[in-house]
């Protein structure tokens, strides 16, 4: 619900944004909770042990409109944030091996979302975090809104 604003009376305005960011990463599906035989037949070809890639990409923010600058979010800062949490630690790596977060945790896009949400809300303004929407390919994808 919109609410009165301190310039004239004039009513916020909720916005979306959405920064398409795209980052390529390996993993293997793989649960420690499966005996490999269940791995198999549960995550098929994607259980590889050599793993497989995927060039994933997508975000969703909300926020306010502010009043004086007209943006829901600078995208500036947005892209310094993204660099900080997507882009260092998950592009071009295997999620893995080189994602601590993914030592006992499946890789997959589900929890990809999640480990990007939680992240991401650390760095961002407060509320403006909307859904973490990912592509992992054209025909799957996930959203995860903190739920």
């Amino acid at each position: 619900m919109a609410t009165a604003a301190a310039n004239g009376g004039q009513t916020e305005r909720v916005g979306y944004i959405t920064r398409i960011q795209s980052f390529s990463a390996c993993h293997r599906l793989h649960s420690l909770g499966l005996s490999d035989e269940d791995n198999i037949k549960v995550f098929g070809k994607c259980n590889n042990p050599n793993g497989h890639g995927h060039n994933y990409k997508g975000l969703m923010f909300k926020s306010f409109i502010d009043a004086v600058t007209g943006m829901v979010m600078n995208l500036t800062d947005l892209k310094m944030y993204i660099e900080d949490v997507i882009m260092t630690p998950l592009d071009h790596k295997n999620l893995d091996k080189d994602v601590p977060y993914f030592a006992n945790v499946v890789s997959t896009t589900e929890n990809l979302a999640v480990y990007i949400w939680d992240n991401m809300v650390k760095v961002l303004p407060t509320d403006t975090l909307y859904e973490i929407k990912i592509h992992e390919t054209d025909k799957n994808i996930v959203v995860y809104r903190g739920e």
